[in-house]
């Protein structure tokens, strides 16, 4: 999945996401766990709005996502801006890096779009294996929650000025899988032109989490609802892990 047609208007349609308050959080997670960033990675960092956000209070950052289309549109954005971010290109289960990094993040339900335990394993060994020891991994994952009573089967649509987006859901529940189709509808004069993507996430249990990151030799700090400090409880949508790797 390359997320081409997505990456044109991914931020327009997540305009709604406060980058800013996601990267005053990140720090402030950082802090409880007497953490140091340090060299930080943004790992599926989109079009690097939080990557930005992240240099921004002088975080030595840089960007990774596997869609070539997402980083253009965050190198346009960094360039833009006369911030130097460095970002390249690869899936999060081949990630390799020539030096050890002290933090790794990812955001807005990245991890879900991993949809095999054992890819979704993969990408962990990998990241760990790029971590200092001591190191913390801080993600975020939709839940088992979101996936049956939010998304589902459901149908949403957006409007914006730069395009009209239809999304249609179709839910499983044996694995905990939605498949996404994006319809775009972008004006052309006096017609539309359509474009389609599709692509499928799935939700873990918060087993699966511990065995897959054990494994991986990292293990859960903490853990807590989206944007809060509270624990987690069977209505939260979107869970905060804090993950750090184990001294060999």
């Amino acid at each position: 999945m390359s997320y081409s047609y997505f990456a044109d208007y991914y931020d327009g349609l997540t305009e709604d996401v406060d980058y800013p308050a996601k990267a005053e959080y990140f720090l402030k997670l950082c802090e409880r766990y007497n953490h140091f960033p340090g060299k930080t990675l943004d790992l599926a960092c989109g079009t690097g709005s939080f990557t930005i956000e992240l240099k921004k209070r002088g975080i030595d950052v840089m960007g990774a996502d596997m869609s070539t289309d997402m980083l253009t549109q965050a190198q346009m954005k960094s360039s833009e801006q006369e911030l130097d971010i460095m970002y390249f290109c690869c899936k999060m289960q081949e990630l390799e890096l020539p030096f050890e990094i002290d933090t790794c993040v990812c955001t807005l339900d990245s991890i879900n779009h991993i949809t095999s335990k054992s890819e979704l394993k993969k990408a962990f060994i990998h990241i760990s294996s790029c971590l200092a020891d001591d190191g913390l991994f801080i993600f975020d994952a939709n839940t088992v929650c979101k996936h049956r009573e939010i998304l589902g089967d459901n149908c949403y649509i957006f409007d914006t000025d730069e395009v009209f987006c239809a999304w249609q859901n179709n839910y499983n529940e044996k694995n905990n899988k939605v498949i996404i189709t994006l319809d775009f509808f972008e004006p052309d004069g006096e017609k539309y032109v359509r474009c389609s993507e599709q692509f499928a996430e799935r939700a873990y249990t918060h087993s699966e989490m511990e065995e897959m990151l054990d494994s991986a030799g990292m293990e859960i700090a903490g853990l807590f609802d989206d944007m809060s400090f509270e624990s987690p409880d069977k209505a939260s949508q979107r869970e905060i892990y804090v993950v750090r790797k184990k001294r060999k």
